[in-house]
């Protein structure tokens, strides 16, 4: 009989050459587990996914809950289904008074494929302006308006007239016309790095957008849910865009993303033509429900309030001669070391060390630390001393060699 790590490379279509190929039975908390009860720290959070840990008893009742009344029943947005009304409602009530209509999707690249589709029909405009380093994606729109072009080339012909421009470069804004549709950015870029905008950045944007008649698109898709130390990076920023997208934590580690507006924009995905967007799982039932019960349990352990205080111990914990940085705020941190190189053989070598860490798409520099919101601090300083540990280890391979 075959093993399951050779099914895998039988049956599944990979992603890279050297697939991590670690095996989890379980995952409870912080810690994933293998197949002879190895645990490892998830330092990573299935990429900023399970901010309220894996398996929350109270993520996990809702599940069960929602199951025994009913899973898929139509198409989304045709039946009433108490789960996506209620979630809707508190995200409206946790959002800016802009942002009160939700259209709930699978994932973040339709998320973001929604959106643009949204700017385009409400505006009448096709032109679309994106930031070097952005990450949206890997569906044909949202990889049009990725900021790299080692990852489009390949895929070309993309959507066209769109446009990539410099992150915290204040010539971008003259990019901003009456023949554009919308501009889309992450609020902190997070595959380049987890970079902050500058000099009201942001702020100078959404005025330029504001003269134009251009939608302004914020996609926390990474960010948000408390991910930065704020429920989300507009609370940080106080910039309000014209429609904001989420997915990743939106669904308590179940497949959700949303694209959000006003009712006025959202309106004109109603009519000429009818269905404007439309999805036939978006805003399952049984997501919807993890989701408002994750949100729930971040605002009533209030997971965003202890977020900086954990940052700030990480960053006091990993002090090392390899580290030249650590980047970002709350648990959206980015560990620069001194050569590239070493952060290959870090997150290589990390599950021999208990930990599951990972790459930056477009930062060869800088690994990533995102863990639960629930992680506590004596499971910071531990994991902490797992990586330094791994790290000696990395200068020692260094001289060998």
């Amino acid at each position: 009989m075959l093993t399951n790590r050779q099914l895998f490379l039988r049956h599944l279509g990979q992603t890279s050459s050297a697939p991590m190929m670690i095996e989890i039975v379980r995952a409870e908390g912080v810690f994933m587990y293998g197949p002879d009860g190895k645990k490892y720290f998830d330092l990573i959070s299935g990429v900023s996914v399970s901010n309220t840990g894996h398996r929350h008893p109270k993520v996990v009742e809702a599940i069960k809950n929602q199951v025994d009344f009913y899973m898929h029943l139509m198409v989304y947005g045709e039946i009433i289904q108490s789960p996506q009304v209620k979630y809707a409602e508190r995200l409206a009530e946790i959002l800016p008074p802009e942002l009160n209509t939700c259209y709930f999707v699978n994932s973040g690249s339709e998320a973001v494929e929604g959106a643009l589709k949204l700017a385009k029909r409400f505006t009448g405009r096709s032109r679309i302006i994106s930031f070097n380093n952005s990450y949206h994606g890997s569906t044909h729109g949202a990889l049009s308006i990725q900021g790299s072009e080692f990852y489009r080339n390949a895929f070309r012909p993309l959507l066209p007239d769109t446009y990539q421009v410099g992150f915290n470069d204040e010539n971008s804004l003259d990019s901003i016309d009456d023949k554009t549709a919308c501009v889309i950015i992450e609020p902190v870029q997070g595959e380049a790095g987890v970079i902050y905008p500058e000099n009201r950045f942001l702020e100078k944007i959404r005025s330029k957008c504001n003269s134009t008649g251009t939608l302004l698109i914020f996609d926390e898709i990474q960010t948000g849910f408390g991910r930065t130390g704020f429920m989300f990076a507009i609370n940080r920023f106080g910039v309000v865009p014209d429609i904001l997208l989420l997915a990743k934590a939106l669904g308590g580690g179940m497949p959700l993303g949303a694209f959000i507006s006003s009712k006025e924009i959202m309106s004109a995905l109603v009519s000429n033509p009818p269905l404007g967007h439309i999805t036939t799982f978006g805003g399952h039932p049984v997501c919807c429900a993890a989701g408002l019960a994750s949100l729930n349990v971040i605002i009533e352990e209030k997971l965003v309030e202890t977020c900086n205080t954990k940052s700030s111990l990480f960053k006091k914990e990993l002090n090392h001669p390899l580290i030249s940085v650590v980047r970002g705020e709350g648990l959206l941190l980015a560990v620069q070391l001194t050569d590239p190189e070493y952060v290959q053989y870090v997150i290589a070598h990390a599950p021999d060390y208990g930990l599951i860490l990972d790459y930056f798409l477009f930062c060869n520099n800088s690994f990533r630390i995102a863990p639960p919101l629930t992680i506590s601090e004596d499971e910071i300083s531990m994991a902490c001393r797992q990586l330094k540990k791994l790290l000696d280890v990395a200068i020692d391979n260094a001289k060998k060699k």
